[in-house]
């Protein structure tokens, strides 16, 4: 089962020629889950040829304008299509106002179900065939909340010689067997799956963060991540100017990958400040501290497998 993280857009603040703002979007096996929808959401779903009408939820950091400012537009693209499932919009208080608020005013046609879904605490906010979403608190201006996706435990390696050693034939029962149920042997004796199946696998995990001051409560979430989405806003020398502005560096963002035990740390929400050729800052801050770290940019994609 294919899990990728696709980069819409990488800017912060506001969009750039190059650099639309945060967007990322998230496909498993065909169903896809957007987290932010900044300003340029929809020219990188339309670059990337994603099928952006599959989209099941989206996930929403908080209510700044440059996280949610390509919303109202992707809503109403998709009333251009045939859609029969109701689309999500999870989110902290005030992004279901911004949603109706939009819908009044643009007097929006919209020709199916959108479920709008607030949540003030933290937890799972959204569960789905195999996967569940975790919503926890990040520390910025407003309300604003990181989000960890993951997928449940896999059955344990299927051993075909046990369950012919213990007089299970080749065939559906052995289906059955990696589903976890029992089934009767050949000499009419019940076999448990845990008998012919190794230890359980995991799943993948993939974690979003974005408009925070740095603190050591973000690594408990992110931990064991495949993929850490993280802002890197600022480099080193500008340390105080994110503390001020509830923001983290790039090496900030390497210190919680670290310590978080993540796959790969891409670094996102880069500050207007920083023009292509001088990102390569943050970059060599963030690999001093934590090698496996890249840049993300618009269009780029990260394949997460399995570990075993």
């Amino acid at each position: 089962m294919n899990l990728e993280a696709f980069i819409l857009g990488c800017g912060g603040m506001m969009p750039l020629p190059n650099r639309h703002l945060t967007s990322v979007l998230l496909r498993r096996e065909g169903e896809l889950f957007l987290f932010d929808g900044g300003e340029g959401t929809q020219v990188s779903l339309r670059k990337l040829n994603l099928r952006w009408k599959k989209i099941s939820v989206i996930f929403v950091s908080h209510t700044h304008a440059d996280h949610v400012t390509g919303l109202p537009g992707l809503l109403m693209l998709s009333s251009q299509v045939d859609r029969d499932d109701p689309l999500y919009i999870i989110g902290p208080p005030r992004i279901a106002e911004y949603i109706e608020t939009n819908r009044r005013v643009l007097d929006m046609y919209i020709n199916y179900e959108i479920v709008v879904k607030e949540f003030t605490e933290p937890g799972i906010v959204y569960r789905g065939e195999g996967f569940h979403v975790r919503a926890f608190p990040l520390r910025h201006t407003k309300p604003c909340f990181g989000y960890a996706f993951e997928e449940d435990q896999r059955p344990g390696e299927f051993h075909p010689e046990k369950a012919e050693a213990l007089g299970v034939p080749r065939g559906p029962l052995w289906a059955k067997l990696q589903a976890g149920e029992s089934v009767l042997s050949s000499r009419g004796e019940e076999v448990k799956s845990g008998q012919v199946l190794g230890e359980k696998r995991s799943g993948r995990k993939f974690s979003f963060v974005t408009d925070t001051l740095a603190f050591p409560e973000i690594a408990r979430e992110a931990a064991g991540s495949d993929l850490f989405v993280c802002e890197g806003m600022f480099e080193r020398e500008l340390e105080e100017s994110a503390r001020e502005k509830k923001h983290m560096t790039a090496e900030q963002a390497a210190r919680i990958a670290a310590a978080a035990g993540v796959k790969k740390l891409a670094l996102i929400h880069y500050s207007p400040r920083y023009a292509e050729f001088n990102l390569k800052q943050l970059l060599k801050e963030a690999e001093a501290v934590f090698p496996e770290t890249v840049l993300s940019r618009d269009g780029m994609v990260f394949p997460m497998e399995y570990a075993d």
